[in-house]
């Protein structure tokens, strides 16, 4: 399998775009923390996030209470196309504007993030993998697979800390929801992954079963 260094990263950025890895893996599988220790350890001239959940669509008028008809884990609620534009215009090397979502009122934002490509372009989220239009732009995929009980207490627990759920909300929503999508949609995607780690392991272990050995060196990064 094609073996890519640091200096490829740059290479290949200045000959026309940066090089896309996408992190998957159910909510709360700690894709997100993997995808942001990859991030930490480039910098922030080498490699950026690109999150799947700036792309949420506005449900304002449809989330009627705590935990209720919006299903944010089905590939309906999100606006793919325009995601998957953008990691085509990524490819090429050129800025775009990432909407943002806020949570707590279920609604897009009226501002949007200007993201410019990096060397390595990290893209995180749940569904990304099942997404044919996509996957395509991957250059490597990587699923994080972590057992249903430890997704759910860390979902519950980020819901209510960052986003002002209640538990019975997040519980009720997770059992109605989420695992029926996880079942249907994430755990299916993990086939088109190219590298299988486990979210009960820390970062630092994914990062080298990622990279390669040699990780505490810059220079001897690789994609494996």
């Amino acid at each position: 399998m094609e073996r890519f260094s640091e200096t490829v990263l740059r290479d290949s950025f200045a000959q026309g775009g940066p090089l896309i890895l996408g992190i998957s893996g159910g909510s709360g599988s700690g894709k997100t923390t993997l995808a942001r220790s990859i991030e930490a350890h480039f910098g922030p001239q080498l490699c950026e996030v690109l999150y799947q959940d700036s792309y949420y669509l506005d449900q304002s008028h449809r989330f009627d209470q705590d935990g209720g008809q919006v299903n944010y884990d089905h590939p309906e609620a999100l606006d793919f196309d325009l995601m998957s534009h953008h990691l085509e215009a990524l490819a090429k090397g050129l800025s775009v504007q990432i909407p943002k979502y806020d949570f707590v009122t279920h609604s897009r934002r009226g501002d949007f993030k200007d993201f410019s490509p990096k060397p390595l372009v990290v893209v995180d989220g749940i569904l990304i993998l099942s997404q044919p239009q996509l996957r395509q732009h991957f250059n490597r995929s990587v699923f994080v697979d972590t057992p249903e009980e430890l997704r759910f207490q860390r979902r519950l627990e980020r819901d209510v800390r960052e986003r002002g759920r209640t538990p019975d909300g997040v519980k009720r929503q997770f059992y109605s929801q989420v695992k029926p999508m996880h079942d249907l949609f994430v755990e299916p995607s993990k086939l088109h992954a190219d590298l299988c780690v486990s979210g009960l392991s820390e970062p630092i272990h994914s990062l080298e079963k990622i990279f390669g050995l040699g990780f505490e060196s810059h220079k001897n990064l690789v994609f494996k």
